[in-house]
């Protein structure tokens, strides 16, 4: 592992820790506080279907029924998961993407992980120069953008 690897792992990490981001289920009413016209128009719809099943005769009975499922679908609103960034997920096209997004091009590295990679003696000179040339050009800098140095071949395109 390359120091600039070791070090957008260690940054990784401290994402990870600070924004809790450990691929665990926990209950949040963020749901209600985004979508509130979303979660009364599903109450206000339950309760008519639920009205219609009760004044019909053949329906009625599975009521029981209507309610176990909306109790079960809706308690998935109330659930948040943040998911685990990880390097290796960086540049890697599959299913994950569906789930996480492509985090490392929409999110900003710190200044603090570009800081200790300029300060750091075991990167190169080359490397160092190359990372000036993508914060003169681009500005802020995002996780791809600094996984590419890792990479001899596509440094040069970055």
């Amino acid at each position: 592992m390359t120091e600039i690897q070791r070090l957008l792992t260690q940054t990784i990490d401290e994402l990870n820790a600070r924004e809790k981001r450990d691929n665990k289920p926990r209950f949040s009413i963020s749901f209600i506080r985004n979508h509130p016209g979303l979660f009364v128009g599903m109450w206000i719809a339950w309760f008519a279907t639920l009205a219609v099943m009760l004044q019909s005769e053949t329906l009625s009975g599975s009521v029981w029924l209507l309610v176990v499922l909306f109790a079960l679908l809706n308690g998935f609103f109330f659930f948040d998961v943040y998911p685990r960034y990880r390097f290796e997920d960086i540049d890697v096209l599959d299913f994950r993407v569906c789930y996480n997004g492509e985090w490392y091009n929409t999110r900003h590295v710190p200044p603090a992980l570009i800081n200790d990679i300029l300060q750091s003696p075991t990167v190169s000179e080359k490397e160092k120069s190359q990372l000036s040339q993508m914060i003169a050009k681009k500005g802020d800098l995002s996780f791809y953008d600094i996984y590419t140095l890792t990479k001899p071949d596509t440094a040069k395109a970055a």
